[in-house]
């Protein structure tokens, strides 16, 4: 069996991952708080333990693997937006109107993220549906003494767990020094946390033995996992923004709640992700959603590729670069499907990706391969990768006819070559056609040049199988010439000539 290593934040130390029970791994990672589309870094975490999930099914086998990822349904900005719509005349309660704006985005968000290759968890809780075992939890802190209520709140006693700021490397001093939250009036200690919160007459809210009130962020996670994971679980994943403090204070109230209970025992974040080099903001203009880039003609498979380039804990850079790129290696990657054979995953390979999800190093594999022509491993390591080539090669956008420069501009408008063009008998056929078949004999005269044969091998293939044949010659002033036939008729050509 292929050993898996991950860098455990806890440890801060790369571990061999050695499950609770091999025959039933259980992995939680935070979902998102569903008030609006997703963002191009909310994606990235998405991605990141798709991959891990995928190895893990690969490993252990997808019977035995368990993936939770949860919907924070509980939120200001989701009740906000409902109380608009109320006030607009929609009908229902506001309730069912919050409801109502939760499946919108969570239906927006499945759509997006299975775009961009993401598999769907086996269970996706919804906070709202977990106030019950919530509000048992917070009893059980306060009869435990982890925690108290105070003018309809009930905190959490920080002071009352020791290791707190073990995941994050704080001390609660640190902390207490470098707090920038308004210090409320009933709290014991500055750093104590909610765990249920009041609510007023035009907000959700749900009884309780502390009043009418909703829950807080932290304890939604802490109460899910345990309800569908159990006390003990495998592995808690999620951005590294929520290393402090979502996750400190989840393993707080966990451990406090289940003190001869692990919680969970490997601790996964990813970096963040970065746009042209800059922290991706709207007051830059550099802000976009999953959403924009699928409306602007970006692949999914591509968005999934380039965060794939990047190792998982390091930052990650999006650049119109990096998306021409894996445009290109995409299509090169698919042209090869009809001829391999049946996909293969090499011990190599697994070794790589199993070192810490190390996809860059995966990718770079991958090439290898794509260059040695052993396409069959090819194929069957890019689909452990969430890249299925197959599917891409019957893409319209992965069409041998559609073609871009590193800068992400036309080969037909390039600038390091100048076309002209002449045309023989061709009055019959449409002009689109007419314009993909010159499309097509200019990008294959310019690979010739390049002397990539390799690649203008593969698109004489592609013309030939809808009925273009490609050939090159030499005019009579010895200017080289690109000459597409329809099926060999020479009455009926498209000359290029490529003026170096």
């Amino acid at each position: 069996m292929t050993d898996i290593k991950l860098y455990n934040t806890m440890a801060r130390e790369k571990q061999v991952f050695t499950p609770i029970d091999p025959k039933n791994v259980r992995m939680y990672v935070c979902g998102p708080t569903v008030y609006d589309r997703a963002h191009l870094g909310n994606a990235r975490p998405v991605v990141v333990f798709d991959v891990l999930y995928r190895l893990l099914r690969h490993v252990y086998g997808a019977d035995h693997v368990t993936y939770v990822r949860n919907f924070t349904d509980v939120d200001d900005k989701i009740n906000a937006t409902a109380l608009q719509r109320k006030e607009a005349g929609a009908e229902g309660t506001l309730e069912e109107l919050v409801h109502e704006r939760s499946d919108e985005t969570i239906g927006w968000y499945l759509h997006d993220m299975g775009a961009l290759g993401a598999l769907e968890p086996d269970q996706m809780p919804r906070a709202t549906e977990f106030i019950g075992p919530m509000v048992a939890m917070i009893e059980d802190l306060i009869a435990k003494g982890h925690a108290y209520e105070a003018e309809g709140h009930v905190l959490f006693a920080v002071e009352s767990y020791k290791n707190y700021g073990r995941l994050s490397g704080r001390s609660v001093d640190d902390m207490i020094a470098g707090a920038r939250v308004e210090v409320a009036p009933y709290k014991k200690n500055p750093m104590d946390f909610v765990l249920w919160k009041p609510s007023t007459d035009d907000l959700p809210g749900w009884d309780s033995p502390w009043g009418r009130g909703r829950p807080g962020w932290h304890i939604e996670c802490s109460a899910m996992s345990h309800d569908l994971l159990g006390a003990s679980f495998d592995i808690h994943g999620g951005g590294n923004d929520l290393q402090f403090p979502h996750h400190e204070n989840e393993i707080a109230q966990s451990k406090c709640a289940h003190p001869d209970a692990g919680f969970a025992n490997y601790w996964l974040h990813n970096e963040m992700l970065q746009v042209e080099g800059k922290k991706m903001s709207k007051s830059l203009g550099n802000f976009f959603t999953v959403h924009d880039l699928l409306e602007q003609g970006v692949p999914g498979e591509v968005i999934r590729f380039v965060f794939l380039g990047t190792h998982y804990r390091k930052p990650m850079d999006w650049t119109e670069k990096k998306r021409a790129e894996a445009l290109r290696k995409l299509r090169d990657w698919a042209s090869v499907v009809r001829e391999a054979e049946p996909p293969t995953i090499s011990p190599d390979f697994l070794d790589i990706l199993a070192d810490d999800l190390n996809t860059a190093g995966s990718i770079d594999y991958l090439d290898q391969q794509y260059r040695d022509e052993d396409y069959a491993e090819l194929i069957g390591c890019a689909k452990l990768l969430g890249i299925d080539l197959a599917e891409i090669s019957k893409a319209n956008w992965a069409s041998p006819f559609r073609f871009e420069t590193p800068d992400g501009t036309d080969w037909v408008e390039g600038k390091d070559f100048q076309p002209t063009t002449s045309m023989v008998g061709w009055g019959e056929h449409s002009s689109e056609f007419v314009d993909v078949t010159m499309k097509l004999v200019r990008t294959w005269m310019k690979l010739r040049r390049e002397e990539n044969w390799r690649a203008a091998d593969s698109l004489s293939k592609d013309a030939r199988e809808i009925g273009i044949q490609l050939r090159a010659a030499r005019s009579a002033n010895g200017i080289n010439q690109g000459i597409a036939s329809i099926d060999g008729d020479p009455t009926v050509d498209a000359v290029e000539r490529i003026i170096p």
